[in-house]
C-alpha cells in the first residue's frame, strides 16, 4: 500500500496569465532570475512578452536558451555555469518540457556538488533548491507541475529520470494563449503525452481517490478537444481545454506516478532522439494491452472517459475499447503507429538493450502489472512493428 500524498505548486491559470511572471518572481524573493527557454519560444515572441513584467517589478534577468529537444547532461552543465556566473537567485522556465527539465536540473546543481548523474533516481536531492517558477508553452509535458526531471545521459545514450518532491516547482503559470503559436504536430505529440500521463496515473498502483478524478477529467477533455486543438491554432476553447487537461494529467501523474509507457519512452527517446510525446503515443496502446489483465475495471472507466459507449457490452469488451480508442485517436492525429514508421532501426540487440534499461527505470515500480525483461522486450518489439 502506497502512502497517499498530494503535492502541487501554486497554480495560476488563465488567458494572459504570463503577465503574472514578474509579480511571482518578486513574491518568491527574487532579485535576478535565470530565464530558461528554447529558440522556438524566443522566435514566437513569448520571452518578449514576459520580460516587461519582470522589469515592471524591478527583477533583473539572464536568458539562457542553448538546449535541444531532449536536453543533454552537458547542456545542464553549461546552463549551471551560466546561472552561477550571472549570480541569479531564482529560476524561471518559459517553454515546454525541455526548458523546464533543464531549469529543474540547474536548480539541483546550483545547490549540490557533483554532476547531474549523481541525482538520477528517487529522493537523491537533499539540499533546498532555488525558487522555481514555470510557464509551460505546451499542453502535455506537465513538467511545470511534477516531481520529475528527465535529462539525457550523452555517454550511456539514455534518459535519466530524477524523482523528488523537491522538484515540484514553487509556482506554475499556465497561459492557454501561448498554445496558439504551436504547430499541429507538436500539439498532437504533447497532447498524447498528457493522455499517457492521465491513463498511466489512473491505472497506477499508487492511484488514489484524489488523483483518480484528475485523471478521468483530463482524459475526457483530451478526447473532446485534442483533435480540435490540432486542427486550429486559433480555437481558444480547445486551447483552454487542453491547457486544463495537461495541468490535471500532470497533477495526477506526479502524485500517482506513472508506469511502463514512460519507462520505455525514456529509453527509446534517448536512443533515437524522438519527441517524447510521439514515443508515448506509439507505446501507450501496447502497454495498455499488456496491462489489461491487471486493470480491466480501470480500463473500462478509461473507455467511458474516451467517449466509448458505457452500455450494451460487458466489462472486458469496454476495457478493450479503451485500447482501440487510444489507437484511433493517435491515427486521427497523424501520429505514426510504430517506431519503425518513425525511422527507428530494429535489431534484437537494440530491443534487449533498451528493455534492460527500462527494467531499471523507476517509473516501472507503479505499473499495475509486473513486467520483467522478457515482458518488456515483447512490448517493445510489438511497438517497433506496430
Amino acid at each position: 500500500m502506497f502512502n497517499q500524498e498530494f503535492r502541487i505548486p501554486e497554480i495560476i491559470f488563465g488567458r494572459g496569465a504570463i503577465e503574472q511572471v514578474g509579480y511571482c518572481a518578486r513574491r518568491v524573493g527574487a532579485e535576478k532570475v535565470f530565464v530558461v527557454t528554447d529558440p522556438g519560444v524566443l522566435d514566437a515572441g513569448w520571452i518578449d512578452v514576459a520580460l516587461p513584467f519582470l522589469k515592471q517589478e524591478e527583477v533583473d534577468y539572464e536568458i539562457w536558451h542553448d538546449l535541444t529537444e531532449n536536453p543533454k547532461d552537458y547542456e545542464v552543465e553549461q546552463a549551471t555555469r551560466a546561472y552561477i556566473d550571472s549570480k541569479c537567485d531564482a529560476i524561471v522556465a518559459i517553454g515546454g518540457g525541455s526548458p523546464i527539465d533543464v531549469a529543474k536540473a540547474v536548480a539541483v546543481m546550483a545547490a549540490h556538488p557533483g554532476t547531474i548523474h549523481d541525482y538520477e533516481g528517487v529522493d537523491k536531492i537533499t539540499n533546498p533548491l532555488p525558487p522555481m517558477i514555470m510557464v509551460p508553452s505546451t499542453a502535455g509535458s506537465g513538467a511545470d507541475i511534477t516531481q520529475f526531471a528527465v535529462i539525457m545521459d550523452s555517454k550511456r545514450n539514455l534518459k535519466m529520470i530524477l524523482i523528488s518532491k523537491s522538484l515540484v516547482p514553487d509556482i506554475s503559470i499556465t497561459d492557454p494563449l501561448i498554445l496558439t503559436t504551436k504547430d499541429p504536430q507538436l500539439t498532437a505529440n504533447t497532447g498524447m503525452d498528457a493522455l499517457a500521463h492521465a491513463i498511466e496515473a489512473y491505472v497506477s498502483l499508487a492511484a488514489n481517490f484524489l488523483t483518480d478524478s484528475y485523471s478521468l477529467t483530463a482524459i475526457r477533455l483530451i478526447s473532446a478537444y485534442l483533435g480540435k486543438s490540432v486542427a486550429s491554432k486559433t480555437n481558444l476553447e480547445a486551447k483552454d481545454a487542453m491547457a486544463k487537461a495537461s495541468l490535471l494529467a500532470a497533477i495526477a501523474a506526479s502524485n500517482a506516478l506513472i508506469g511502463a509507457v514512460h519507462a520505455l519512452a525514456h529509453q527509446v527517446g534517448g536512443k533515437f532522439d524522438l519527441p517524447h510525446g510521439m514515443a508515448n503515443a506509439i507505446l501507450l496502446p501496447h502497454v495498455m494491452e499488456y496491462n489489461y489483465p491487471a486493470c480491466i475495471e480501470r480500463l473500462a472507466d478509461i473507455a467511458e472517459a474516451l467517449g466509448q459507449p458505457a452500455g450494451g457490452t460487458n466489462l472486458r469488451e469496454r476495457a478493450r475499447g479503451a485500447i482501440e480508442a487510444v489507437r484511433g485517436l493517435a491515427r486521427e492525429l497523424g501520429i505514426v503507429e510504430s517506431f519503425a514508421g518513425a525511422g527507428c532501426l530494429y535489431s534484437e540487440e537494440v530491443i534487449h538493450t533498451l528493455s534492460a534499461n527500462a527494467v531499471k527505470d523507476a517509473c516501472l515500480i507503479t505499473n499495475p502489472r509486473d513486467a520483467g525483461l522478457t515482458d518488456i522486450c515483447g512490448i517493445l518489439s510489438r511497438a517497433f512493428s506496430g
